[in-house]
């Protein structure tokens, strides 16, 4: 009995190792890429902007933007940057994009002023709807959802990257356009991955809508591009070096 049950044993797996030999093998789960990925030169540093870049802004001018109603962008240009004039108003780019990764920095004054919202405070607005926070949040209390690299009234950052008063900063931004159907009703909501000073404070997170101060957020249908903004708040806040990559 112990030898009819061995050799049942040995047929057994000598049949699966030819039924494993005899398979075929398995086809991959996608097809094999056509095309190499298109060459992109890196800038020198990480801050620079690689070959593909539009740059938005050159320290020169702000050829590049406009003020809400399409006149010329009307902030103060000096010294490699340009600076919010209070009471002038917001500026947005005469380009317009969808998908991006765009790289900014700013700088908030170097003599504080205020506290809370107060203190330093600006935005750069995808779309010129969807807000990621600038303001001084160094040794600054407000409300968390609300200090810099927010998704402004929806996300808090991860975590509080900020440098102190008057030294610059980055933001390095990933963002993913809403989709809408043919209703206007969205199907794919925006999304964000944002770094702060080159430390993740957004994970890929899902923007709800138009990031309102003072209501909750909704979603109104526009085009697949808008252009980006850059609020004043009423603080002379700096930025420099900005550029962007259409994804």
């Amino acid at each position: 009995m112990v030898k009819t049950c061995f050799a049942i044993a040995a047929l057994l797996a000598g049949a699966a190792s030819s039924s494993r030999a005899q398979a075929p093998a398995a086809a991959p789960p996608y097809p094999a890429p056509k095309n190499a990925p298109p060459i992109v030169t890196p800038g020198i540093t990480n801050s620079d902007p690689p070959s593909d870049a539009i740059v938005l802004f050159n320290g020169r001018d702000l050829s590049r933007w406009r003020t809400d109603n399409g006149g010329p962008a009307q902030w103060i240009v000096r010294d490699g940057y340009m600076e919010v004039k209070p009471g002038a108003g917001g500026i947005a780019t005469v380009d317009k994009f969808g998908d991006a990764q765009l790289h900014i920095e700013w700088a908030t004054p170097s003599v504080v002023k205020g506290e809370g919202q107060e203190r330093g405070n600006s935005g750069v607005f995808l779309m010129e709807r969807y807000e990621v926070q600038v303001l001084d949040s160094y040794q600054n209390d407000t409300y968390y959802h609300g200090q810099a690299g927010a998704i402004y009234k929806q996300w808090p950052p991860l975590v509080n990257a900020s440098r102190k008063p008057g030294e610059w900063q980055t933001y390095d931004i990933i963002f993913h356009a809403p989709r809408f159907d043919e209703m206007g009703k969205v199907v794919d909501r925006a999304r964000m991955t944002v770094l702060h000073n080159g430390v993740l404070i957004q994970n890929n997170a899902e923007v709800y809508g138009l990031t309102y101060n003072d209501r909750a957020p909704v979603y109104i249908a526009h085009g697949p591009q808008e252009s980006l903004a850059l609020q004043d708040h009423g603080n002379p806040v700096r930025y420099r070096n900005i550029w962007i990559r259409r994804l």
